[in-house]
């Protein structure tokens, strides 16, 4: 399969352009809000050692089947099944990342845009005297409002799709590159914070030094979930990524930079977060509000408080943010090549009828608290559909397609350019993708739909 094959289309223009997209796409809330509360739940050190193997051994080869069907392809998620398997099914399984995406950013940029508003009250010193009583208060209050999560909701996305708009090179690599450098600096700043507070010394312990006498089953499978959702799997993300990635480029270089940065940072979430929650006597098991309740509570008892909180929700506003682009572009992609729109009216379509599913899942936590379906609200039953569903399911499908339908000699032929590449580990590639991969994912997509408890 030639480039002549290929209908023109933009490309990342760098190595350091591709790595910093990919990553950014990997790196959300998920690693630095979600991480270090599951972990905390699950153990800590125990709980990051079966992370890490199954990073290594579902992860890495998964995000290469991704990236490999989106470069042969050069298509976004639904065309590039469409090319590489014609006149089949296969197709569905786009269909299936696009629906995710669509689905995802409606209830992501909810929270996302809570960030912002903790960015505001960061700058506005508005922790300065509460305890965590009038803390959680407060975060209730804001969230089962109407017009101010809506507000910040809608100014996410407009950013969201700005940055969509002005293309690959000129958006979203452009900003990528500036937008993950930020987020390092300032996630280091927070780390050497955190270390620096008496008493982080067990928090660090908890982190690190593993128990495994307290590891459930239902941890480990809590394990491979996150690993499997934090690298941005199943949805279409990598996949039209990977159609944006020039022929000369090593994919499994990039796939193992890619993952490797997306655990540090998750890692280092761990670093920032612990030592304060330790030092502080809170419990690591705090859950979800741990971020928007008990870590502002933390802020506000330690030097430089104020300006430690203000880092941390813009660290987490740019992490959300450098994630919900590659998301937007899933369904951008398609618009463009599908339906043939411009990019202006792909993004703009795409993003005025995400937010308006948005609403929806924003105001479940207020004025339609009472309305669910299935038993959830709104919200839940998106993050549901999405991530017990779709998500799982599309990934497994994806390894399937990889693994038993294009086989070894075709993936060879991509992932080794052609030939110009040794590839040493792929033999171990492709046994990890045809059988250990999809034994995995099958188990986390029954956990994940309550049919599995061990």
């Amino acid at each position: 399969m030639s480039n002549s094959d290929f209908t023109p289309r933009d490309n990342f223009g760098s190595r350091f352009g591709i790595i910093a997209a990919a990553a950014g796409s990997a790196v959300g809330l998920g690693n630095i809000w979600k991480f270090p509360y599951v972990a905390g739940q699950n153990g800590g050190g125990a709980f990051l050692i079966i992370y890490l193997l199954f990073i290594i051994a579902i992860g890495l080869p998964v995000m290469l089947s991704e990236f490999s069907i989106g470069r042969r392809a050069q298509r976004n998620a639904i065309g590039s099944f469409k090319k590489l398997a014609p006149g089949s099914p296969w197709y569905l399984v786009g269909v299936m990342g696009v629906v995710a995406a669509f689905l995802i950013l409606s209830f992501y940029s909810a929270v996302a845009g809570w960030t912002l508003e903790y960015i505001f009250k960061s700058l506005t010193n508005t922790f300065a005297g509460k305890d965590e009583l009038e803390l959680n208060a407060m975060f209730g209050s804001f969230i089962s409002g109407t017009w101010r999560p809506l507000f910040w909701q809608m100014i996410f996305m407009i950013l969201t799709a700005w940055i969509v708009m002005a293309g690959i090179k000129k958006g979203i690599e452009k900003y990528t590159k500036v937008l993950m450098p930020l987020l390092v600096v300032m996630i280091v700043m927070l780390c050497v914070r955190s270390l620096t507070l008496p008493g982080s010394g067990e928090g660090m312990a908890f982190l690190f030094k593993p128990d495994f006498r307290g590891l459930s089953a239902d941890a480990v499978l809590g394990a491979l979930g996150q690993a499997f959702f934090s690298l941005s799997l199943g949805m279409g993300t990598l996949i039209t990524y990977g159609s944006y990635i020039g022929r000369n480029y090593n994919l499994s270089q990039t796939v193992v930079q890619v993952s490797a940065a997306d655990t540090i940072i998750a890692i280092m979430a761990g670093i920032a977060i612990f030592p304060a929650v330790f030092a502080f006597g809170i419990d690591p098991a705090e859950g979800p509000g741990l971020v928007f309740i008990t870590l502002p509570n933390i802020f506000q008892q330690i030097p430089g408080g104020y300006f430690f909180a203000l880092v941390f929700f813009i660290l987490l506003a740019v992490a959300a943010l450098t994630s919900s682009i590659s998301v937007l572009e899933v369904v951008v992609a398609w618009f463009v090549e599908e339906l043939r729109l411009t990019r202006r009216k792909a993004t703009v379509l795409a993003a005025v009828m995400i937010s308006v599913l948005g609403v929806f899942c924003t105001l479940s936590f207020g004025v339609m608290s009472d309305v669910t379906i299935f038993g959830m609200v709104f919200f839940d039953l998106m993050d549901f559909t999405a991530s017990n569903l779709l998500l799982p399911l599309g990934g497994l499908l994806i390894v399937l397609f990889v693994g038993w339908y294009l086989g070894a000699d075709r993936s060879r032929h991509e992932i080794s350019n052609q030939g110009k590449l040794r590839l040493g580990y792929f033999p171990v590639f492709m046994f990890l993708v045809k059988f250990i991969a999809p034994f995995a994912i099958a188990l986390v997509f029954i956990y994940g739909l309550g049919l599995l408890r061990l």
